[in-house]
């Protein structure tokens, strides 16, 4: 087994992470591995996959070993603790898209329910960014999208659960064509459908895709979400985290998301190593006030590109044969030191 993979590599690279999540004030939370079957099933919606794995309690019980934390940890919060902000290193477990069999995989990351105003949203996506960057430093991106500002186009349109989902379906596919055809199916307005298909069209760096925003003719209710966009976009800009990207196509369902999604990638990795979002809707379902939002670092993902970004930094032999115990490791500090891989050997000096 490649090392770089193995559990220890995703162990240490969340150590690093939540190193920085608890710098930000966020406490470390332990969750039980399972929940009731019930909590998983009346939120499906929610869950990337439907399949989950059950057993049968002691008394009688039907239980589920945890596909998601989020919903673990809005169900355990209480009321009197909010607002509540916690970091997390736990395993799901999941049956992986396209394949069979249930693994264990292990996530880090950070949920904030019960705040207000626009901090809590800029904070999750900053932390997200720089989650990125301790990941791989020299080739990562944040995509962010605003489920708010979409919905607040689609409001007081007449439309089914389902024309829902396929006019989100049509924005994530980034086909004009295609979207056009759902919006003209669905019978919403002309002018949704040209928002729409401009909001869709949308892709690039934060500071000029958000000049294409602001020249929209977007619901006066979307004011306050650019702005906070535009906010996050300054404080980004303080921290030099240069490679966010605004990008409507990326959306989720409606009924969980109501503000603020993004998704993360690292150079090397085919997919998402991270993903986040606002979840109000869902916090409300359980009962519980505020806002609530939140992120995972799929640390199996992750750590290909730290072996990849290893792979390509320079290894530096230190030979061993007819030397002391303590010349080698000064050797060895010093090279580790200057950025370079250290790799001692059985060779002359």
């Amino acid at each position: 087994m490649n090392p770089e993979t193995s559990l220890g590599a995703e162990e240490r690279l969340s150590a690093r992470l939540r190193t920085l999540y608890e710098s930000w004030g966020y406490k470390p939370w332990k969750p039980s591995r399972f929940e009731e079957y019930e909590l998983y099933m009346r939120n499906k919606r929610f869950l990337t996959d439907e399949r989950i794995l059950t057993f049968t309690d002691t008394d009688g019980k039907l239980m589920a070993l945890r596909p998601d934390v989020t919903l673990s940890f809005v169900k355990n919060a209480r009321e009197e603790d909010l607002p509540l902000r916690v970091s997390y290193m736990e395993s799901v477990f999941r049956a992986p898209r396209g394949g069979d069999g249930f693994r264990e995989i292990l996530q880090t990351g950070i949920e904030s329910v019960g705040g207000g105003g626009t901090w809590p949203g800029c904070e999750a996506l900053l932390l997200a960014a720089k989650s990125l960057r301790i990941i791989r430093e020299d080739g990562w991106q944040l995509d962010v999208s605003d489920m708010g500002i979409i919905g607040d186009v689609l409001a007081g349109e007449m439309l089914e659960k389902d024309d829902r989902s396929r006019i989100l379906s049509a924005i994530r596919g980034k086909n004009p064509h295609d979207l056009k055809e759902v919006c003209a199916s669905t019978g919403i307005s002309e002018k949704a459908a040209g928002l729409l298909l401009s909001l869709a069209g949308i892709s690039g760096q934060l500071p000029a895709a958000l000049q294409e925003l602001s020249n929209l003719p977007l619901p006066e209710t979307c004011r306050e979400k650019t702005e906070a966009l535009m906010e996050i976009s300054e404080a980004a800009d303080a921290l030099r985290l240069s490679h966010i990207s605004l990008d409507f196509s990326v959306v989720n369902d409606m009924s969980y998301y109501n503000g603020l999604i993004f998704q993360g990638f690292v150079r090397g990795v085919p997919r998402a190593v991270l993903s986040g979002g606002r979840y109000d809707p869902l916090l409300a379902r359980m009962g519980k006030r505020g806002q609530a939002v939140g992120f995972a670092v799929y640390l199996d993902q992750a750590v290909q590109a730290v072996g990849i970004h290893r792979s390509e930094r320079e290894t530096f032999r230190i030979p061993t044969r007819g030397r002391r115990a303590a010349e080698i490791a000064l050797d060895m500090e010093r090279v580790a030191e200057s950025g370079r891989l250290a790799a001692a050997e059985e060779a002359e000096a």
